[in-house]
């Protein structure tokens, strides 16, 4: 009888179980306005990969148990749960999400924190306009991020990303880098696929950054990869296809025309013609290539554009106690460079190719227990020439009459070597090289609450394991090569003069590898008081281990781990988040301070008044979202000495060259001496920053406005003493504490968003402005103030102020004698600033601004409309400048090496006497360049005002126009959304220097030029 009820029961509950999965659930979404919103997730909670997507009209369709419970959840709305019940039909209205600036949070070095009663100077980026078409994130930092100073100094595949400091550079010491952190850890940042990027912050003053201890000096980047929700599996897919060309480069004259500007630049100078009026015209008629060549180098060995892939796939999902979020992603970038297309086991054109992989995992071991899994890293191949590094130096120097890319008789020409070599030879002769790039990491953390003691109590454990490998193989030749006399033999034969003989392909290889260890352990307490008193603590410990793996050899340093441990901590107070304040400190240990001096204790204090909270006002001005108003103080060490180490210790080397009075024979015996001096004295590098800041949002949120002023002041900077005098006897140079350096500024954002009917528009724009003064430098005194480093910009220009051009003999007979070289009307005139009737070098002083930018700003806005949206920024910089300079600039410099800018060759542009033009308006005072000289003009190619150039420019950095196909369409084909979009990048720059890309920061050119792009995109999610 037992038996009979337990098999009812059983069936009972197997009819049920099959009852609940047969019954469909339909119904509708929309919002309060009762307007359907598609693309609205309905999952069955706690069922994960169970779940569907509304359509067009709001509508949806899913299988569950009839005890089921749906969620529903969309951007923008709040999150419904409804227990199905037997019902079959249910049709929901989504309320508006009420978040607001109240609400918002930000991601800051202790965890999550809302924007509102956060104190420091954070800037929270969005990662959607971080838009770039290259692998470098890097490339999208300057203008669109407040408080980062960035600029891009090559196009090349693999090398193509940017510098960049935040709020400039600050100290003239061996460390100027800002400390990434992506999950926690100290990671690469250009190596990161932007698709894995969940938030985005930068930590800029010391309340921010002292939890860092000594690596956060310079600021601090965090990063927040993407991890996995509970719900339907979500997939989303991502391919791209780039065109992209060079952004300018330098145009030269051709042949005909550069061999008349020598013979001019000869008889200006009272000097014979090098080329006879026959020789110009075999020039310009090109019948004899042999002798008389006519080569554009850059049409020989440059293609119009290069291709670049990219394509990324990602998915995410979960249930309730395990969420996933898995990704991978493929980027290509080709090369500038034609290749000879009579080789064919190998490619000489300049490549990368990387391929990233990523799996965040968070369990749920228990109700209080959260464990985080992450696993991540790529694979990168970099292609290059054999010689790459003297291509664009031989492109930019090797004039258009030099050689002709191939002699008749077959025989290979050259002007010379290394960086003279023929540029064709350089690209596509001379082997090729191979660099391969491996990185792994493992990170695990483990949540614990700690309720149990106490309410609000937690613990947080992290470890990160990472390796890093790199490896090359240079498989490298080059031909036989030759140069010509200007004449042939009786027989008509060319004269060959062997340049270089050949060297068949021979193999060099090199490996390096490191692994860091990584243990980090906080304590962090959290309670309300009363909903009044919001109290926060956390104190931290961390340790770090980097080791080199490889190429270590005989270097006992090398093979000595590096180690880093230090404790950190932070207190904060709110009341009613209204008056808030926070105390932060960092206990740091080094390695390069000696035994009892290793550690250093930095602290920092903000406070911060939310004036909007305040009840006079809050009735009043019910427009005002928020105002508040933040200062923080504090300090923070650095230690890094760049790659030395252990300054504090003593170097002993031997060394042969001591002899004992033996005048006569005298023997030369081997001994030892001081390598290094120590400098047991040294003391951390100190950091002291003040930050006032104001953040405001009116109109509920339409307007938001936030603005930072800075000064930050590093003293005890590192520096070698390099002026110590001879009496002293010291051998080296050691390390002290003499330098002093300030810098003040201000950055800030605005945004503007409205929503216009069926029209979305956001306005944006950020400006950043950083200057820095060096106060204290270990340098010789000078009576002259002007010719010391202290006291002016680091990295400041230094020249002489011209005058113009000479006009006459009688003007230069007239002027202070100038002592750099004979000089002539047309020559360039500079003034006496110290007045004492002679212009050398005590008339140098400091003249325009440094070549890295003290301005970066950008701006742009965004519509979205049915499907249809449009983005547009620009992106600018300034207060920068910089010498030209070189082969590329200084014409005939170096005699027949170096190519003439076309700038050069059009008569307004440069002095031309009137015996050679005929014209007495040539000889213009005001030309762009001074009168021509064959083997260069020591008076003339001076640094200067005359050779000082503006870095400032505005540019269109990105246009993106997209869709978004209707999603009745897609759901027919089980899409949940996708878009199309073409986006071009870097397609305009406006400047005043208009020879190459003023971003380059080149003062000759001789740079891979920076790449504008053109990308056809489409996204899809299932």
């Amino acid at each position: 009888m037992k038996l009979y009820y337990i098999t009812l029961l059983l069936l009972f509950c197997t009819i049920s179980i099959y009852a609940q999965g047969d019954i469909e659930v339909t119904g509708t979404v929309k919002d309060i306005h009762n307007k359907p919103i598609p693309g609205v997730t309905v999952v069955v909670k706690d069922r994960p990969g169970l779940g569907t997507m509304t359509t067009e009209t709001g509508h949806y369709k899913i299988k569950t148990g009839m005890y089921s419970t749906l969620i529903f959840s969309f951007l923008g709305f709040e999150k419904q749960e409804i227990q199905i019940a037997g019902k079959t039909v249910i049709s929901i209205l989504l309320k508006e999400s009420e978040a607001n600036v109240l609400t918002d949070v930000v991601v800051t070095g202790t965890g999550l924190q809302k924007k509102v009663t956060v104190t420091g100077a954070i800037t929270t980026v969005n990662v959607k306009d971080l838009r770039t078409p290259t692998g470098n994130i890097t490339n999208a930092l300057a203008g669109n991020v407040a408080g980062v100073i960035a600029m891009q100094g090559s196009g090349e595949p693999g090398n193509n990303r940017s510098e960049f400091w935040i709020r400039g550079i600050s100290t003239f010491g061996a460390n100027t880098a800002a400390l990434v952190l992506v999950d926690g850890f100290e990671r690469a940042f250009n190596e990161i696929n932007v698709e894995d990027i969940e938030s985005f912050s930068i930590l800029k003053d010391a309340s921010a950054t002292a939890i860092y201890g000594s690596k956060g000096a310079n600021g601090v980047v965090l990063i927040t990869t993407k991890k996995g929700h509970a719900g339907k599996i979500n997939i989303n897919g991502k391919t791209e296809y780039g065109y992209l060309t060079r952004t300018r480069t330098p145009e030269f004259v051709d042949g005909p025309t550069y061999a008349g500007l020598v013979n001019e630049a000869k008889t200006t100078r009272n000097q014979e013609p090098l080329y006879t009026d026959i020789e110009l015209m075999l020039f310009k008629n090109g019948l004899d290539p042999d002798l008389y060549p006519n080569v554009n180098w850059q049409d020989v060995m440059l293609r119009d554009g290069a291709n670049t892939y990219r394509a990324s796939l990602n998915l995410d999902g979960g249930g309730s106690t395990v969420r996933y979020y898995v990704s991978g992603s493929f980027i290509e970038e080709e090369g500038m460079y034609k290749s000879d297309k009579s080789l064919k086991d190998y490619n000489t054109n300049a490549n990368m190719s990387r391929s990233n992989y990523r799996a965040n995992v968070d369990m749920d071991i228990t109700k209080t227990t959260l464990l985080k899994l992450g696993v991540s890293g790529f694979l990168e191949k970099q292609n290059f020439p054999g010689l790459t590094s003297g291509i664009w130096n031989s492109l930019v120097g090797q004039s258009p009459v030099s050689t002709p890319v191939m002699y008749s008789n077959g025989l290979v020409p050259s002007f010379g070597t290394g960086d003279r070599t023929n540029p064709w030879v350089l690209a596509t002769q001379t082997g090729y090289r191979e660099f391969w790039k491996n990185k792994n990491e493992i990170n695990v953390t483990l949540e614990q609450k700690l309720d149990f003691l106490t309410k609000g109590l937690q613990t947080i454990v992290r470890f990160a394991y990472d390796t890093n490998n790199d490896n090359n193989i240079n498989r490298m030749k080059w031909p036989e090569q030759y140069n010509v006399e200007r004449r042939r033999d009786r027989d008509g034969n060319l004269i060959m003069k062997r340049v270089s003989p050949e060297r068949l392909m021979y193999q060099e290889s090199n490996a390096w590898g490191e692994r860091i260890n990584v243990l980090e352990t906080d304590l962090i307490y959290n309670t309300v008081i009363n909903e009044r008193h919001n109290i926060g603590a956390l104190i931290k410990y961390n340790q770090r281990e980097q080791r080199e793996t490889s190429n270590v050899g005989g270097d006992i340093i090398k093979g000595i781990a590096r180690r880093n441990m230090g404790v950190s901590g932070r207190l904060m107070y709110g009341y009613r988040d209204r008056y808030l304040a926070e105390f932060n400190f960092g206990y740091t240990g080094s390695e390069n301070f000696k035994i009892g001096h290793q550690f250093g204790f930095f602290p920092a204090v903000s406070v911060g008044w939310n004036i909007s909270e305040e009840s006079f006002l809050k009735k009043k001005t019910k427009w005002l979202d928020l105002f508040k108003v933040r200062y923080s103080y504090g300090e923070v060490g650095n230690d890094n000495f760049g790659a030395n180490r252990f300054p504090y210790l003593s170097e002993i080397k031997e060394r042969a060259g001591y002899n004992f009075g033996e005048s006569i024979s005298p023997n030369i015996y081997t001994g030892l001496y001081f390598s290094q001096v120590a400098s047991d004295q040294l003391t951390w590098e100190v950091a002291k920053k003040h930050n006032l800041g104001f953040d405001v949002n009116v109109l509920g949120n339409l307007f938001s406005f936030r603005l930072d002023a800075f000064k930050d002041t590093r003293e005890k900077i590192f520096k070698r003493r390099d002026h110590l005098p001879a009496m002293v006897g010291v051998p080296s140079k050691p390390w002290a504490n003499v330098g002093k350096m300030e810098s003040r500024g201000f950055d800030g954002q605005l945004n503007f968003n409205k929503r216009f009917n069926e029209v979305e528009f956001t306005l944006r724009g950020n400006v950043t402005y950083a200057k820095n003064k060096v106060l204290e430098f270990d340098e010789e005194a000078n009576n002259l103030p002007y010719r010391m480093t202290q006291g002016y910009r680091f990295g400041q220009a230094r020249g002489l102020i011209d005058l113009g051009l000479f006009q006459s003999y009688e003007e230069i007979r007239n002027s202070p004698k100038q002592t750099f070289g004979e000089y002539m009307p047309g020559d360039v005139k500079y003034k006496d600033v110290n007045g004492d009737g002679i212009i050398n070098n005590d008339d140098v002083v400091p003249i325009g601004a440094s070549r890295v930018p003290s301005l970066i700003y950008g701006f742009g806005f965004s519509v979205l409309w049915k499907g249809f949206d449009i983005n547009i920024h620009l992106q600018g910089a300034g207060s920068s400048s910089y010498f030209i300079n070189g082969a590329s600039v200084y014409p005939f410099v170096d005699s027949g090496w170096g190519n003439v800018l076309t700038e050069v060759g059009d008569p307004k542009n440069r002095w031309i006497s009137k015996e050679i033009s005929g014209n007495p308006a040539t000889e213009n005072p005001n030309a762009k360049y001074p009168r021509l000289s064959y083997g260069g003009n020591a008076n003339n190619y001076r640094e200067s005002t005359y050779w000082l150039r503006d870095g400032a420019y505005l540019r269109l950095k990105n246009v993106e126009l997209g869709y978004t196909l209707p999603s009745r369409l897609m759901s027919s084909i089980h899409v949940n959304k996708a878009r199309v979009y073409v986006m071009g990048y870097n397609l305009a720059v406006w400047d005043s220097l208009k020879i190459w890309d003023p971003e380059l920061g080149s003062g000759n050119g001789m740079n891979y030029p920076i790449s504008k792009t053109i990308t056809l995109g489409l996204t899809v999610n299932f």
